[in-house]
Parts: structure tokens; C-alpha cells; sequence
């Protein structure tokens, strides 16, 4: 299976979108808009950014594997 690492942020705050590299080494847990400079973080239930604002889901995610754990 092909991991995606490309997905597109939309800030819930401004709607801003920024395309961004997810890291494979790591959750990024916060991220900080480039329009509106509201700090992200993922919703309840999330393992991080890319899976609560993301059009692609973290790579752990993808794998079919616990993310962060």
C-alpha cells in the first residue's frame, strides 16, 4: 500500500487551505495557520492535525495502525 504524505489544511477558523508534507516520524499535535494564525489541535477522538483538518489522514492512519501509540 502507497502512503499519501500530501494533505491539504483547512483552518476551521478562516477556511484558509495550505498544502503540507506530513512528517513519517512523528504526530505534529499543533499547527499554526498561515492566514489567520490560529494554533491547531487535533479534535476529541483525533491522534492529530491531519486527521481532524486534513484531506489525508496521517500515514499510521493510513497503515491501518495505532497513530502515536
Amino acid at each position: 500500500m502507497e502512503i499519501n504524505l500530501q494533505s491539504i489544511l483547512t483552518c476551521p477558523i478562516c477556511g484558509y487551505e495550505a498544502k503540507e508534507t506530513m512528517p513519517t516520524d512523528a504526530c505534529q499535535w499543533f499547527y499554526k495557520c498561515k492566514s489567520c494564525g490560529q494554533l491547531l489541535k487535533p479534535l476529541q477522538g483525533d491522534c492529530c492535525v491531519y486527521c481532524s483538518y486534513g484531506t489525508v489522514p496521517c500515514p499510521p492512519i493510513q497503515q491501518d495502525e495505532n497513530c502515536c501509540g
